[in-house]
């Protein structure tokens, strides 16, 4: 059985004056910002195929736990969450109009 290196996070990145937009050379993200996402991604994945797979499970002290807030805050409470994928699709898309 062959073993691939453990996932990491790539911290490769210099830090400069100019702001953080897209430049208009059409890259939107360095390799190292995609591999990190790519990283974060599948390290979710995982956690949340193990979560799926310990409920209805009678161990409930094994495997991942999802955290709930005892006090919830209600400024929260209309909370969206983002769809990266979308956000990422029109960043494309616009940046094939330009």
């Amino acid at each position: 059985m062959t073993s691939s290196p453990a996932p990491r996070m790539v911290h490769s990145y210099k830090r400069t004056s100019s702001p953080r937009s897209p430049t208009n050379s059409g890259e939107l993200f360095t390799p190292a910002h995609e591999e990190n996402v790519r990283f974060i991604h599948d390290t979710w994945m995982c956690v949340m195929r193990d979560i799926k797979s310990s409920q209805g499970s009678e161990g409930s002290d094994r495997g991942p736990q999802e955290y709930m807030e005892k006090n919830p805050n209600a400024s929260l409470s209309s909370f969206t969450p983002v769809d990266l994928n979308e956000i990422k699709r029109r960043n494309i898309q616009d940046t094939k109009k330009s």
